[in-house]
């Protein structure tokens, strides 16, 4: 059952979410997200200047007139959130967790894509899939979606980013657009492979969700720190020079994992939980339309 506090949770991200999709992101989503093909529409009498191509010879054999066909774009694809369930998600050091902001950037999306006729759908997973949500239109199935990413009570604590890719390499026979939203703090070679082939079948875009601990430590002496998918507590000197050895192996790690991503010309979103997300979706949006029109 979902607690008062929960439901004020879903309410605000509703409310927030919807306005700036409505002012900001509807348009931005429907240009550089476009649909599976096109689709024969209707027919109309054949004008000077239309395309001889397009002529429908039955119709106009059977009308004793010259007919062309008309054809829409087929706006309706798959949208797939794979979010990161894993312990890490719960961490957050500027009024909110990692998973909350991913709730928040998955509520974005979703609305978008039910303004454009899209599916959507959720794939939860930690170190294997916990939860799946098949793809839906509507408003009351993106509630869903979001409910679900902020009550879900994960049975594992660790890592498989490939999982959760491989199984949306299992159940997406069509292509889809993929968003997936971790900190990707595991080890790149643990799911490189599997992102290079997902990548090949389906439009794959990373979000990475990060806090600014996570890069910087404060020298403020012992701290005693606890690994939230391992349990492992460990007494740290912030001061140390381990502290900045750190520090540069984490920048080292987010380096290899953008250029991974630039390799496998991925557009990714990169937000944190101490800055607003609208910018980092709109750089997204500008350099998908970039790539699109070169």
């Amino acid at each position: 059952m979902l607690t008062r506090e929960l439901l004020r949770k879903i309410r605000t991200i509703e409310i927030v979410t919807e306005r700036l999709v409505r002012d900001r992101m509807a348009g931005q989503y429907h240009s550089v997200f476009k649909g599976s093909g096109i689709a024969f529409s209707e027919v109309r009498h054949y004008m000077p200047g239309d395309d001889i191509r397009q002529i429908d010879w039955n119709v106009s054999a059977r009308m004793n007139d010259t007919y062309i066909k008309l054809f829409t774009e087929e706006r309706e694809m798959t949208v797939l959130l794979l979010v990161d369930m894993s312990a890490s998600g719960r961490f957050g050091t500027h009024g909110q967790e990692k998973r909350e902001l991913a709730a928040e950037l998955a509520a974005v999306v979703a609305f978008s894509a039910i303004r454009n006729n899209d599916r959507v759908g959720l794939i939860i997973f930690t170190d294997e899939v916990e939860k799946f949500v098949p793809p839906k239109k509507g408003k009351k199935h993106v509630l869903r979606v979001i409910s679900e990413i902020l009550s879900f009570q994960p049975r594992h604590r660790g890592t498989k980013i490939a999982a959760g890719l491989e199984f949306l390499g299992r159940i997406a026979r069509r292509r889809a657009v993929a968003f997936v939203v971790s900190d990707f703090l595991a080890p790149q070679d643990s799911y490189e492979r599997a992102l290079r082939i997902t990548a090949g079948r389906h439009d794959i875009i990373p979000v990475a969700v990060t806090d600014p601990l996570e890069e910087i430590l404060p020298a403020v002496g012992l701290v005693e720190m606890e690994d939230p998918e391992t349990g492992e507590l460990v007494v740290f000197d912030t001061g140390a020079r381990d502290a900045r050895q750190w520090e540069r192996d984490a920048r080292r790690a987010v380096d290899a994992r953008d250029a991974l991503f630039r390799r496998l010309k991925m557009d990714p979103i990169r937000v944190r939980t101490d800055r607003p997300y609208l910018p980092a979706l709109t750089t997204f949006f500008e350099a998908r339309a970039r790539r699109l029109r070169h």
